[in-house]
């Protein structure tokens, strides 16, 4: 159907660079997010707003074609043609995230192929995956957002509006705002919910290639551990729950209940990971974390040798990656500590072990040798043992997001703000060299990087487990 005819029941405002939409009937979408909309200023080649009248909005989006990697590359009206989501593709695309608001209630694919020209099986595989979700009420716009949004944002949200609407009665605009995973394609939307869709999930090819039976540890009554493999999330992301660590071993295990993610390690760090059963179990295994009855270690292959002993950082609390650690204490930072308990030489990961997993080395100086670091985590901050050890000047091997920044300290001393040699003299100085510092780091690993958590015990070792060999040992030149 299309995209202009007033049956879709559904009005694009703001469509992320990707299509020219219009409707005459009155709805809204707009980026929801400060993160979103820088992305949208990066990778749109340019966007035009023109404002029809009070009660049609149109937008001309002059971007470049993006490959979305999906099963057919033929294109309808210079965009490309897509069925499903399956085959996983082997490559990641750019992110494509849609906002609505609906006009007129009914099954929620429904109104999403017809405002976005989807196919049918296509948003649902996406609502499969779990990349639709949806509000009572549409979410405050961010600060960016262009006066003819803030605009819309106000009229769908009057109270005049609101107060009509049973579904929100007795709820604070705040409650209403909170957002919800769509569950079922037949899912209804009544008018006035927002609907946030992912039409770019990130996706997870490495799930589809490993034998997940053998990467069973052990199987318990009220959880399973797993030797999770480099290049795949345990639990999922937020626009991606089908490629998970845990759907995939749920279904190595024959179970109908899907397995329930306790903890995290990033996805390009393998090893021991604890799923449970049950939710009551989830709960216990969370307040063993949090009471520090659960021991970790890890197996680090840095690119340069590490001290012996308790290495201590701050790292800036922003939850954005890189994660910016300082040597010195900083009021508010989080405290980052680690023991290194071995440090020993081996050989270098040989060429053919490095492009089966990915691994860029960024022009290190020396490849005729790595080290070995058995590592126990004594606070569990995200990519701690990654920012410390490049902190140190021994990135991890294959950490291409660190490794970048650890090699540009290393040419000019003083690069890092938080460093030993930092050079700045005042605030403004401090604040230029922070933003220059943060350019410096490169992008998240495609598959591995040399760190695995290699055993993990909780209840004074009561219950201790053992992943199997690393990466890195398979291929030693």
């Amino acid at each position: 159907m299309k995209m202009g005819s007033a049956s879709a029941g559904l009005v694009s405002i703001f469509s992320n660079g990707y299509r020219s939409l219009g409707a005459p009937v009155s709805s809204w979408r707009t980026l929801a997010s400060s993160s979103l909309y820088k992305h949208y200023k990066r990778n749109s080649k340019g966007a035009v707003l023109s404002c029809l009248s009070s009660s049609k909005i149109e937008l001309a989006c002059l971007s470049s074609k993006v490959d979305v990697a999906q099963t057919t590359t033929s294109s309808v009206n210079g965009y490309h043609k897509y069925d499903r989501l399956l085959p996983c593709p082997s490559e990641n695309g750019p992110p494509r995230v849609e906002h609505l608001v609906v006009s007129e209630g009914g099954p929620v694919l429904e109104y999403i192929c017809k405002s976005l020209d989807l196919p049918p099986l296509f948003v649902a595989d996406l609502i499969h995956f779990g990349a639709v979700y949806y509000a009572l009420v549409c979410p405050q716009p961010p600060p960016s957002a262009t006066p003819e949004q803030i605009r819309i944002f106000k009229e769908v949200t009057a109270p005049s509006v609101l107060s009509k609407r049973t579904s929100i009665k007795g709820k604070t605009v705040r409650e209403a705002q909170k957002t919800f995973r769509i569950t079922h394609v037949e899912q209804f939307v009544e008018a006035g919910t927002y609907l946030r869709v992912h039409v770019h999930p990130k996706r997870f090819p490495r799930c589809y290639e490993i034998d997940w039976k053998s990467r069973i540890i052990a199987v318990a009554d009220s959880y399973v551990v797993l030797d999770k493999p480099a290049g795949t999330s345990v639990g999922g992301t937020s626009d991606n729950i089908e490629e998970s660590c845990a759907t995939f071993a749920s279904r190595a295990l024959g179970f109908s209940t899907p397995l329930k993610t306790t903890h995290q390690i990033d996805n390009c760090t393998e090893g021991c990971v604890v799923l449970a059963r049950t939710k009551e179990y989830c709960s216990i295994f969370h307040g063993k974390i949090r009471e520090k009855k659960v021991k970790k270690l890890y197996l680090a292959l840095t690119a340069a040798p590490v001290p012996i002993g308790i290495i201590t950082h701050y790292m800036r609390p922003i939850n954005v990656a890189p994660r910016l650690i300082s040597e010195d204490f900083i009021k508010g930072w989080y405290l980052c500590k680690l023991e290194v308990m071995e440090c020993k030489e081996v050989p270098w990961p040989d060429p053919v072990i490095q492009q089966k997993y990915c691994i860029e080395d960024f022009e290190w100086p020396s490849k005729d040798r790595a080290y070995e670091c058995k590592i126990n985590l004594l606070t569990g901050r995200t990519h701690q043992v990654r920012a410390q050890l490049a902190a140190c000047g021994a990135p991890i091997v294959g950490d291409s997001m660190y490794m970048p920044a650890a090699i540009a300290e290393m040419a000019n001393p003083g690069l890092s703000p938080f460093g030993k040699y930092k050079k700045y003299t005042t605030e403004s100085d401090k604040e230029m060299a922070v933003t220059k510092w943060f350019a410096r780091f490169g992008k998240e690993p495609k598959v591995a990087i040399g760190l695995q958590a290699c055993q993990i015990s909780w209840d004074d070792g009561e219950h201790f487990y053992e992943a199997r060999s690393p990466w890195w040992r398979s291929g030693m030149a």
